[in-house]
C-alpha cells in the first residue's frame, strides 16, 4: 500500500466525515482512524476491504472446508459484523465489509474450483503433481460498487448517525455536480447477488437519498425517513 504505483486518496480521520465526532461515538474509528481510500476495477473502496478479501475471506473457506453451509457461513459473518468486528466497537453495520469478506471466500474457492466465478475455471490446476497459474486473476471478478460505503452505506448506530448525518448533508454541493457518481451501478442485481449475507440496507444513509431530503426540508416539504432506515 505504501507504494507510489497505488492511487490512494490521502485521508485522516480529522479529515473525514468523522471529524468531531465523540469517543463513544467511534470508539474504535477514534482511536484508529480510518483507511485510504483506493480504486480497484474502477469501483471506491476502503484500503481496509482488502484485509477483510484476504483474512476474512480465508476464514469463511476454512469454514466451508469444514463442511460448514453457506447459510452458516453467512449467518456468523452476520454475527461478527454486529459485535465484536462490528457495529458494538464500531458503531457500524458494515455492508461493504459483509461484501468484501463473501468475495474473498469465493476467490478462495476459485483457486481451485470451476464456476465459482461464472463462466471461468480454476486460478490453479495441477499437472504431474505440480501446481500451475491456469488464468489470470482479475479484481473485476469480485470487487463491485458494493465495496463502496459510499454506495452501499452500512448501517449506524443512533449517536455516530446524530454526527455523521450533518457532515454527508454538506457535500450536496459535489451530489449535485454528479449525481450519478453516487448511485451504485447494477445496485438491484447486487442486492439479490448478497442477499444470504444479510446486509442491514440504509439507502436513507446515501448521499442521493440525504441531499433530496435536505433539499425538500429546504423548501419546506420535510420528508419522513424511508421505512426499515436506521433508528
Amino acid at each position: 500500500m505504501k507504494s507510489p504505483e497505488v492511487e490512494r486518496l490521502p485521508q485522516h480521520r480529522w479529515q473525514s466525515i468523522y471529524a468531531g465526532a465523540p469517543f463513544w461515538a467511534t470508539r474504535v474509528g477514534f482511536l484508529f482512524g480510518v483507511g485510504r481510500t483506493i480504486k480497484l476495477s474502477g469501483s471506491l473502496t476502503g484500503s481496509d476491504k482488502l484485509g477483510h478479501f484476504f483474512s476474512q475471506g480465508l476464514k469463511y473457506y476454512r469454514s466451508h472446508l469444514e463442511g460448514w453451509s453457506e447459510e452458516r457461513i453467512a449467518g456468523r459473518g452476520r454475527f461478527n459484523e454486529r459485535w465484536i468486528f462490528g457495529q458494538w466497537t464500531t458503531s457500524v453495520y458494515s455492508n461493504a465489509d459483509l461484501v468484501a469478506n463473501w468475495e474473498g471466500y469465493r476467490f478462495y474457492r476459485s483457486l481451485f474450483e470451476d464456476g465459482i466465478v461464472p463462466g471461468k475455471g480454476p486460478l490453479v490446476r495441477f499437472r504431474n503433481g505440480r501446481a500451475e497459474i491456469a488464468r489470470p486473476f482479475a479484481w473485476s471478478d469480485h470487487v463491485n460498487d458494493y465495496w463502496d460505503e459510499a454506495l452501499n452505506p452500512s448501517h449506524w448506530g443512533a449517536s455516530l448517525e446524530k454526527a455523521l448525518r450533518p457532515k454527508l448533508a454538506a457535500l450536496c454541493a459535489d451530489y449535485a455536480r454528479a449525481p450519478a457518481a453516487w448511485v451504485p451501478r447494477g445496485g438491484a442485481d447486487l442486492a439479490e447477488r448478497y442477499a444470504l449475507l444479510g446486509l442491514r440496507a440504509a439507502p436513507e444513509n446515501r448521499l442521493d437519498a440525504i441531499c433530496t431530503q435536505a433539499a425538500l426540508a429546504a423548501n419546506g416539504h420535510e420528508r419522513t425517513r424511508p421505512p426499515g432506515g436506521s433508528p
